[in-house]
């Protein structure tokens, strides 16, 4: 794929970087955002808002650790510079949370990539 074999090894970030593809850590984050700002514009009568402020008794098995939805929460809020006040203004929250999808590198257009595409889908 993309004129590179295994045996080039050519390390993930290099190759994100060249094509311009974000890491799943990145998606993964703003997924999670995404979901807490229709959580944030629910209904209070809604599942989801239900759940949000669902309390749980009871005690987690023994060894594990006590990360919780809320404390990723507000790491991920931290690290893109978030208020949840901010939620409101949809597209702001949007363009503040979408890093995951960056532009593609320089010297790519879109011809190319339907190419590309067609040469992948031969071998599938």
């Amino acid at each position: 794929m993309a004129g590179f074999t295994r045996l080039e090894r050519i390390c993930n970030q290099d190759f994100r970087q060249r094509f311009g593809v974000a890491s799943i850590t990145d998606k993964l984050q703003e997924v999670h955002l995404r979901w807490y700002d229709h959580v944030l514009r629910a209904d209070n009568d809604s599942v989801c808002e239900i759940g949000f402020i669902l309390d749980l008794t009871g005690k987690r098995p023994k060894g594990r650790l006590k990360q919780r939805w809320m404390n990723t929460l507000h790491v991920h809020l931290k690290a893109v510079g978030m208020h949840p006040d901010q939620a409101h203004d949809r597209i702001k929250w949007r363009q503040g949370i979408n890093k995951a999808d960056p532009p593609p590198p320089n010297g790519t257009n879109a011809e190319e990539e339907d190419t590309s595409q067609r040469h992948i889908s031969m071998y599938i």
